[in-house]
């Protein structure tokens, strides 16, 4: 049994300490305020509470874990709040934690870092240079954890996370089903996704089997093209394809839009996974049936 903290116990932070819990572990869990403590305590967590961009809050806790997984999220903020939550927040549990007999700590960075626009595959060991500034301050922290590691022995695992969909999630999902989806040119943009519930599997084969100073792509087996996606969707529900735009270069620029197809290699051959989801079209099945079931 391991002491478990997740920082940021929301979409997937929540499923995943229950998923923790149900394997036996003593999960705590770390948000801003007390809230959701009866969430959290409904699903076998320990709430504890503090903000990780105010170090001082961070003192009053306990540092008895071993395993910590970092997944909290900025809700969609801007710069200066990437800044402060991923960033100044990575730091402060660097800080907190050091000297703690911890065994292993598992970040989950994005696939945003990744700024390849040509469509082809990228791993692990490819260049990151996102063209926001957002992707940017990742990239800074990602590069604050690996130092960690060689400087401090700090046990950091990277995951970087493909778009997230499930229960309730998946921007593309919704934009079809109200109607406001549209499909940039010929839609021959790739799409890289994964399902809550293998994000959650994924961070559990890292804190397992991840080694410290490594970094694991998460994302599904197969980037979509936008086209093909939405023509799968479409059919599916019953909808109309959605209407192609012309790309707006400015405006896709500003939104820091990429297109490349992101290799999943290492997860299931080093960390062992294997996906509930394999693709989209078993995922959003599920989701689907849910949402006719409403």
């Amino acid at each position: 049994m391991m002491r478990v903290l997740i920082v940021g116990c929301g979409y997937v932070g929540l499923p995943l300490g229950r998923e923790l819990v149900r394997q036996g572990h003593a999960v705590f869990g770390l948000r801003r305020s007390a809230t959701a403590d009866a969430e959290l305590q409904s699903a076998g967590l320990k709430p504890l509470h503090a903000d990780i961009t105010k170090p001082e809050t961070l003192a009053a806790l306990p540092r008895a874990f071993d395993w910590v997984v970092h997944c909290a999220a900025s809700g969609g903020g801007g710069v200066e709040d990437y800044r402060q939550l991923y960033l100044g927040g990575t730091r402060h549990l660097i800080e907190w934690l050091g000297g703690a007999a911890l065994r292993k700590y598992v970040y989950t960075s994005s696939t945003s870092v990744y700024g390849q626009d040509d469509g082809s595959w990228v791993t692990e060991s490819d260049a990151t240079e996102p063209p926001t500034e957002t992707g940017r301050v990742l990239v800074e922290t990602e590069a604050l954890l690996r130092s960690a590691v060689k400087e401090k022995n700090f046990p950091a695992v990277i995951l970087r996370v493909a778009g997230i969909y499930g229960p309730e999630r998946g921007f593309w999902f919704k934009q079809l089903l109200s109607g406001e989806a549209r499909i940039e040119g010929n839609g021959e943009r790739f799409l890289n996704m994964i399902h809550r519930d293998d994000v959650v599997g994924g961070i559990i084969a890292a804190l397992e089997n991840g080694k410290p100073g490594e970094v694991y792509n998460a994302a599904d087996d197969e980037p979509v093209r936008q086209f093909d996606f939405f023509a799968w969707l479409a059919q599916r529900l019953g909808r109309a394809m959605p209407p192609s735009l012309p790309p707006e270069p400015d405006v896709l620029r500003k939104r820091g839009v990429t297109n490349k197809r992101v290799s999943n290699r290492r997860l299931k051959d080093e960390l062992g996974y294997q996906f509930s989801f394999p693709t989209f079209r078993e995922g959003y099945a599920v989701e689907i049936e849910r949402l006719l079931e409403r």
